[in-house]
């Protein structure tokens, strides 16, 4: 079983899992969607960091496409349904040291993305021609 987890944090946004868990064999290609709404009355990106826990079972949790590839910018007022593709390789089943492990949690972190502030940027100098020779 894959339970699913997200939290938002400090970008005004809603953030969850439209299901909070899904059965699956290993080696299955799985879709699952993620809603986000912007609450705020400005357009906001955001970026999304990802956790697998056990954390032993993270090298055979696949993702194939991911919405956490990729900055997600909202407007004010406006939802998004996001998908993640994955998959948990076979190998799962024969390695010894994850044989107690039934569940799988993805979770997910949305946060502002890193916006650089324009008006600190300063325009490059260009070398006097005294600095040049």
């Amino acid at each position: 079983m894959c339970v699913f987890d997200a939290r938002p944090r400090d970008l005004g946004w809603e953030f969850r899992p439209l299901e909070s868990a899904v059965r699956l064999h290993p080696g299955e290609q799985r879709e699952v969607f993620f809603r986000a709404t912007n609450q705020t009355a400005e357009t906001v990106t955001g970026t999304a960091t990802f956790n697998v826990t056990p954390a032993k079972t993270g090298i055979y949790f696949g993702k194939l496409q991911c919405f956490c590839f990729n900055e997600q910018q909202l407007k004010p007022g406006e939802s998004r349904d996001m998908g993640v593709v994955f998959f948990v390789d076979p190998d799962l089943l024969t390695d010894p040291n994850t044989s107690d492990v039934h569940t799988i949690t993805l979770s997910y972190t949305m946060f502002r993305a890193h916006q650089p502030d324009v008006r600190m940027r300063r325009p490059a100098r260009r070398p006097t021609a005294s600095a040049v020779n």
